[in-house]
């Protein structure tokens, strides 16, 4: 495990908005352990927060914009890039326009402004989803697709095929995020001569310039577009060199394009919100396409910790045996319904209750097909939450646990004569008047079985009678 990364003071870097034309702040500041990325708009009244996740993009129209509660950031990927591609795990953006600079349209000037920041380890290890099986995404009607396999370290392949002979069918690879900086961080964002017109004539690429984007020519340029792209780029004179590049730019790679394509894929992957460990493999990747698979990813990641079953060893001796249960827990069988408690905190309560064919309540549900009745799945967690509660005070015998509400109650599988159930049940707010509110887990056979948010009090027993 490796620790959490932010970096050691703030910093700022200034430069123009690509598509406003207006000169834009930009300050990277530290942020704490399993804050994220977030940008925050400082020149908007209250200075509103958009978190860099997968779930605010809104639009993916020349480049990845994020919006929350009315609030935008647009072009969000090459500096979400540089901060992964830093290793950079919590960062706070803060920006006095709704889009950041464009620099010279690749992450190269992010990188070095994080760098003199000094990046810093924090005192937290790094979250990290591991890919165990095969993720993909297609788009049927551009053929684009992302996949995403098990690998030891994050890497990365982009493949591109434009149907322009000029850039032709171009890949590149990451092999490992540590190679960012000299391999990828410098291929600036590219555009075809077509696509550079229509933004012309809606005036959405006031900040544009021939220093911040390759201009791949895919046909014969007008006298009408050569003195359009004169004024649009400030230039007395415009050329197309043999390599069908727009004025003079020379590329720093052959394959600068499929480059630029991968530093996309990095930032707009970032979005998902948790480091990655796999391997991605993306054919004509595009920002609409990496933030749908990014909101895939996000959702399998989310699912996979709610359902992730917890492992304890069963064969040490329990931190209670049911006698040590009875001596808390007011409950007698054929209602006592845990056997073992396992770990114990002033936060949290880990029990085991063992389903034998001898439940009386096998009986009678069903004949023939003996199911533990879902109502009996919540008591267990219920009296497993009650050890947690009554071992707050000094005598639990003279105390009672009634229930208050039970909320976002789910069954997931059936429990079966022969099932081990293992609960789990932790704090979600203090306990305060001897009221308790959890959220407990019921899991069998490595599987979620039921969950629920579960509220009781303990009441003395002769304030009862």
């Amino acid at each position: 495990m490796t620790k959490q990364k932010t970096i050691s003071k703030e910093i700022s870097i200034t430069g123009i908005g690509l598509h406003t034309g207006k000169e834009v702040v930009m300050t990277f500041k530290p942020a704490p352990v399993n804050h994220g990325y977030a940008f925050i708009r400082i020149d908007l009244e209250g200075c509103p927060i958009i978190e860099a996740n997968a779930r605010y993009v809104t639009s993916t129209e020349r480049g990845t914009n994020l919006e929350k509660n009315g609030v935008s950031i647009n072009t969000s990927e090459h500096v979400l890039a540089a901060a992964v591609g830093l290793e950079i795990d919590n960062l706070i953006i803060e920006v006095n326009a709704a889009e950041p600079p464009i620099m010279d349209g690749s992450s190269k000037m992010f990188i070095e402004a994080l760098e003199e920041a000094s990046i810093i380890e924090q005192d937290k290890e790094r979250e990290e989803y591991i890919v165990t099986e095969i993720i993909s995404y297609k788009d049927e009607e551009t053929g684009s697709e992302i996949m995403l396999m098990p690998a030891d370290e994050y890497q990365i392949t982009t493949l591109v095929d434009f149907g322009a002979n000029i850039i032709g069918t171009q890949n590149a690879t990451l092999s490992t995020i540590s190679d960012f900086k000299s391999e990828i961080s410098e291929a600036r964002t590219f555009s075809f001569l077509h696509e550079l017109e229509m933004l012309l004539n809606h005036n959405l690429i006031k900040g544009g310039d021939l220093n911040n984007a390759i201009v791949y020519v895919d046909k014969e340029i007008s006298v009408e577009t050569m003195e359009k792209l004169k004024k649009a780029f400030n230039k007395k004179d415009i050329s197309v060199q043999a390599n069908g590049i727009l004025n003079n730019l020379e590329l720093r790679w052959t394959n600068e394009a499929a480059r630029h394509k991968l530093l996309d894929v990095i930032g707009d992957l970032a979005l998902v919100g948790t480091r990655i460990r796999g391997k991605v493999i993306a054919t004509k990747p595009g920002h609409k396409i990496n933030t749908q698979f990014a909101k895939k990813l996000a959702r399998i990641i989310q699912l996979e910790k709610r359902n992730k079953v917890p492992q304890y060893d069963l064969s040490q001796p329990p931190l209670m045996d049911i006698h040590q249960i009875m001596e808390i827990l007011p409950h007698r069988p054929p209602f006592l319904l845990i056997d073992r408690i396992i770990e114990l905190s002033d936060k949290h309560v880990v029990g085991m209750k063992n389903v034998s064919m001898n439940e009386p309540f096998f009986v009678g549900h069903f004949p023939g097909a003996p199911v533990m009745p879902g109502v009996l799945q919540v008591e267990a967690m219920a009296q497993c939450g009650g050890v947690l509660v009554l071992n707050t005070v000094p005598d639990p015998e003279n105390y009672l646990t009634y229930f208050m509400k039970m909320d976002k109650v789910k069954f997931k599988q059936k429990v079966l004569p022969g099932d081990t159930l293992i609960f789990k049940a932790e704090l979600i707010t203090p306990i305060r008047r001897g009221i308790c509110n959890m959220q407990a887990y019921g899991y069998a056979n490595n599987k979620l079985v039921v969950e629920a948010e579960l509220m009781a009090q303990i009441v003395r027993i002769k304030d009862t009678e």
